[in-house]
C-alpha cells in the first residue's frame, strides 16, 4: 500500500478529518477521537493508534486486556507507552491491503469508544461467576445466593448505602440478571 493509497482510503472513512503531517504521518481528529497513523523510519511497517485510557486507570484491568488480546481484538492489540493505554494496528507496508487498514481502523474506533468498559464488564463477568462457584460449593441455590447479595447491600458490605431505594433496587436487578444468565453456565 502507498502512502497516496493510506491518504485516500483515511479520506473514504473520514472525510475532511484527515491530516496529512508528513510524507509519513497522518491524524484524524473528530471531537474527542483522535488516530494516528504512521509509517516506520524504513517506511516497510505502518502503524495506526489510538489513545484509549491513561495507563493508571487501565492497570486494575491488565490481566482482561491481555486476555482480550488472544480472544478478542483480532488484528489489533492493547499496548502500553508514554503512560497511556492504546489501541495498536501494525502491519508490513508492502502487504497491506485497503481492506485490512479499514477493518484495523474500525476495530481501533471500537477499542477507543468501548474505552475501559469493555474490560471492565470482562471483569465484572469473572468476579460474578467466582460467586457462584462459591455458592454452588456452599450448596446455595439461585434464589439463596441473591437474598445473600441483598442482605450484603443492606449492610453496606456491597454497594453504596447512600443509594435511594430505586437506585439500590436497579443495582440489585442488574445483579440479579447476571446470575441468573450465568447460573447455569
Amino acid at each position: 500500500m502507498t502512502p497516496e493509497e493510506i491518504t485516500s482510503t483515511l479520506t473514504e472513512l473520514f472525510p475532511d478529518a484527515v491530516q496529512v503531517k508528513a510524507p509519513d504521518a497522518w491524524q484524524v481528529e473528530i471531537d474527542s477521537f483522535r488516530l494516528l497513523v504512521l509509517l516506520s523510519d524504513d517506511k516497510s511497517w505502518l502503524r495506526s493508534l489510538v489513545t484509549i485510557a491513561p495507563m493508571q486507570e487501565a492497570l486494575p484491568f491488565m490481566q482482561q486486556f491481555l486476555e482480550a488480546n488472544f480472544d478478542e481484538t483480532q488484528e489489533t492489540r492493547y499496548a502500553l507507552f508514554q503512560g497511556l493505554l492504546w489501541g495498536v494496528y501494525q502491519h508490513n507496508r508492502e502487504t497491506l491491503t485497503k481492506e485490512d487498514l479499514r477493518s484495523a481502523i474500525v476495530r481501533l474506533v471500537t477499542l477507543q469508544q468501548q474505552g475501559l468498559s469493555g474490560v471492565f464488564s470482562l471483569l465484572a463477568e469473572t468476579q460474578i461467576r467466582q460467586i457462584i462457584d462459591a455458592a454452588k460449593q456452599q450448596g446455595q441455590t439461585l434464589e439463596a445466593t441473591l437474598q445473600t447479595l441483598d442482605r450484603l447491600y443492606e449492610e453496606g458490605v456491597m454497594g453504596d448505602m447512600s443509594l435511594g431505594a430505586e437506585q439500590r433496587e436497579k443495582v440489585l436487578g442488574a445483579w440479579r440478571y447476571q446470575l441468573e444468565r450465568l447460573w447455569n453456565d
